[in-house]
């Protein structure tokens, strides 16, 4: 798959472009990418995805936690997974949020080869998002390419959606994520070194620093697994607190594999998530901590071996 910055004055070959953040490219993405990959089958071109880098709301609200649910590589990698070609990355600033959905479809779409656009029942564009997907029909028919939308794709008559997504997510509701986004939920970050303690209680654990703007689910233990040098290991995770050993309300990640041996400093791990075990909660001392230590190592064992 190849990736190309936009620049002033370069043309494309033509091609199918699929349009959208597709941030956690869940079931409704996955449909709207399957459309433009039989759509550019049939016109014997390849098939692209059109990115807005950085995330818009991380220029028009730089205040604001994106929470979101795939990093960057996450989703250039599921998208190579899919079958994309490429992935064209358009600089977004505050003076291009100015700009019109006509010189959206004129210096953008039609610039980049676009032959057929696909896009989600919902999709916006231009200034202020007043384009939506029929003035995209009569823009394409102006500038010579066609446009496909693909309607709301629903589990139990709820819409698949990113927000819907987050929600579940923050509730701690994995099963309900999964079923969404068709594939366990994820973290990725860094470990870096944090203060012992688990380690001194017999369960060592790699602390993560997340990728910035990802969304962190609800506080609890978690059952997951990660591919590290080449081989998935199993184990449980803690997101939280520490209520038992500290007042500070600082959130740390910490994972603990069950059969890992090795320094995992300064690795990039991504940490599939399986399920919820319990929430978190303040221990009467040591003995107590390491008691359902236990339990939840042997509850996340079954849980992945299941």
């Amino acid at each position: 798959m190849k990736i190309y910055k936009i620049g002033r004055g370069q043309t494309y070959e033509p091609t199918v472009i699929a349009l959208g953040n597709f941030d956690g490219v869940h079931l409704g993405h996955q449909e709207i990418l399957k459309k433009g990959l039989e759509k550019a089958q049939s016109l014997n071109i390849k098939l692209s995805v059109l990115l807005f880098d950085p995330h818009p709301l991380k220029v028009l609200y730089p205040e604001r936690k994106l929470n979101l649910l795939t990093g960057r590589e996450e989703r250039l990698m599921l998208f190579e997974e899919i079958g994309v070609h490429k992935v064209f990355l358009l600089p977004f600033t505050s003076q291009f949020a100015n700009t019109s959905p006509r010189e959206f479809a004129q210096e953008i779409l039609s610039r980049i080869g676009a032959r057929h656009v696909v896009v989600g029942f919902n999709y916006s564009f231009g200034y202020q998002g007043k384009g939506n997907s029929e003035e995209l029909k009569n823009l394409g028919e102006e500038q010579g390419f066609r446009v496909s939308v693909v309607q709301a794709q629903k589990i139990n008559d709820i819409v698949i959606s990113s927000t819907e997504i987050r929600r579940y997510l923050l509730n701690g509701e994995i099963s309900l994520a999964k079923e969404m986004i068709g594939r366990s939920p994820k973290l990725s970050g860094k470990v870096v070194h944090g203060d012992g303690r688990g380690k001194n209680l017999g369960y060592p654990t790699a602390n993560i620093q997340l990728q910035e703007d990802l969304l962190i689910p609800k506080n609890g233990v978690y059952a997951i697994n990660s591919k590290i040098d080449g081989n998935i290991y199993g184990g449980m995770m803690n997101i939280g607190v520490r209520p038992t050993f500290t007042s500070d309300q600082e959130r740390t990640i910490e994972v603990n594999f069950f059969d890992y041996e090795g320094d995992l400093y300064n690795k990039e791990l991504m940490i599939s998530i399986e399920a919820r075990l319990r929430s978190e909660r303040k221990f009467a001392g040591l003995e107590e901590i390491i008691a359902q230590l236990i339990k939840d190592k042997e509850q996340a064992v079954n849980l992945l071996r299941s």
